[in-house]
């Protein structure tokens, strides 16, 4: 299922992408060859009525508008008008930006409809403030709720996340607006130094000993891994674990760490199954740790319990505000890919945050398995990232021939070809080396 809403997720964002460049070449008046989603010898094709062939190839990396140009071989007299390196300056850099900015209005046009329809998320409420972290040292209080990050309304921990993952890798301050149970707010702030730039998987909330309340997880089996311990031992999804060796066991949490102390031994559990209070023995399995120890595991998930309904908070507005809002999110997440960028590059933020195909997969299907909010949201910020980084000033990318036509556009003449040879070149040894740092990144966390 990860695979297949990978493929869902990159093929719809391929679509739109290239259909932008494909809608403006017909509205430039450029003949389009060919229109393919995928790479590779196309699986099935089909012509329209203007000479187009619409293709899917069978590698769902990205896609491509192949357009009419002299500079790729002959072109008949008649219609040498229609070519692209016929057109001005001005419709190439048309054709060439109307990609990425397809990626930018389907982003607004995704958040619009959440926004109207209704968005829920879990009240930014502290549950637990750690003793020695840095909100305890700051005064912050469990109880209290974070309704601003840095002057900036939050009204969940999903907009604190946004607003905090903004500040890796700076030095400085984080200002906290925090409200009491009684309305009152203060503010307090939390010194950062580099904050968190070595790491790949950053716990913003949690290294600031910001911790959400704890959700009670009862010790209720929910669904079983294959060839699992737990499979082996005959746990069945609804039963619940009472004790462990004559241990009992309080709540999920409970269960997990016993588990987790117990690789290779066998445990005596007591369960109940329909009312039914039954024995059985269970020996969690033995797995390596990336820092080398041990740990236990059975192979069992727990029966996710819902949310009480005061931890949440709910909000739909009407198209007019949902579209302003929906504009506002779009162009956050342009500034902050750009800044996260610009961080990389200056070595305020790791490389390591850098994630290829594998990860974009896992993240693809872990949003879809949370339903359509989470995926549409996650199709949107993967939108967002694919135009922001097109427009790139890089040759091979949509940013790189942009800046070549313009400076034609200056000059009065396009640039030698030598020069254009060697800047290619130089684009396609950038992006495969981001290629395989990402790569290599997506490889490292499995």
């Amino acid at each position: 299922m990860t695979l297949i809403w990978f493929i869902v997720a990159i093929s719809i964002l391929v679509v739109i992408h290239e259909y932008g460049h494909f809608w403006a070449a017909r509205r430039s008046g450029v003949k389009v060859l060919r229109f393919s989603v995928g790479f590779g010898k196309p699986l099935f094709s089909v012509r329209d009525k203007l000479g187009t062939e619409y293709s899917v190839a069978p590698l769902p990396l990205g896609g491509y508008v192949k357009m009419l140009d002299e500079r790729e071989g002959d072109v008949p007299e008649e219609l040498r008008s229609e070519s692209f390196n016929a057109k001005s300056v001005a419709q190439r850099n048309f054709i060439a930006a109307a990609g990425p900015f397809a990626n930018f209005i389907f982003a607004v046009l995704a958040y619009w409809a959440l926004f109207t329809a209704g968005t829920t998320g879990v009240i930014s409420q502290i549950g637990s403030v750690p003793e020695n972290s840095v909100a305890a040292a700051a005064g912050v209080r469990a109880g209290e709720q974070i309704v601003a990050v840095d002057g900036s309304a939050t009204a969940t921990w999903e907009d604190v996340s946004w607003r905090l993952i903004s500040r890796l890798g700076e030095s400085g301050s984080i200002s906290l607006t925090l409200q009491d149970h009684n309305q009152l707010t203060r503010e307090v702030s939390l010194p950062i130094s580099h904050w968190l730039s070595d790491t790949d998987q950053p716990d913003m909330i949690g290294s600031l000993g910001l911790i959400p309340p704890q959700l009670q997880v009862p010790a209720v089996v929910g669904s079983i891994v294959e060839d699992s311990a737990a499979e082996a031992a005959g746990l069945q999804p609804g039963d619940k674990v009472l004790n462990a060796n004559g241990i009992a066991i309080g709540d999920w949490y409970d269960w997990v760490e016993l588990v987790q102390q117990s690789a290779g031994q066998t445990l005596d559990l007591e369960i109940e199954r329909s009312g039914i209070r039954l024995h059985i023995d269970l020996t969690p399995r033995t797995r390596e740790l990336a820092d080398g120890s041990k740990s236990g595991f059975a192979g069992v998930a727990a029966q996710q319990p819902e949310i009480p309904s005061d931890w949440l908070a709910s909000s739909s507005l009407d198209p007019f505000s949902a579209f302003l809002k929906a504009c506002s999110k779009t162009w956050d997440l342009i500034v902050f890919t750009l800044d996260s960028l610009r961080k990389m590059v200056v070595g305020d933020l790791s490389v390591k945050n850098l994630s290829g195909p594998i990860t974009i997969a896992k993240v693809a299907g872990a949003s879809a398995s949370g339903g359509l909010e989470s995926f549409v949201q996650f199709l949107a910020l993967l939108s967002v990232s694919l135009g922001v980084l097109n427009l790139l000033p890089v040759p091979m990318l949509d940013g790189g021939h942009i800046v070549f036509n313009t400076i034609e556009g200056v000059l009065g003449k396009p640039l030698p070809e030598r020069i254009q040879s060697v800047a290619m070149q130089v684009g396609v040894f950038l992006l495969f080396s981001l290629m395989a740092v990402a790569f290599y990144n997506d490889i490292g966390r499995l």
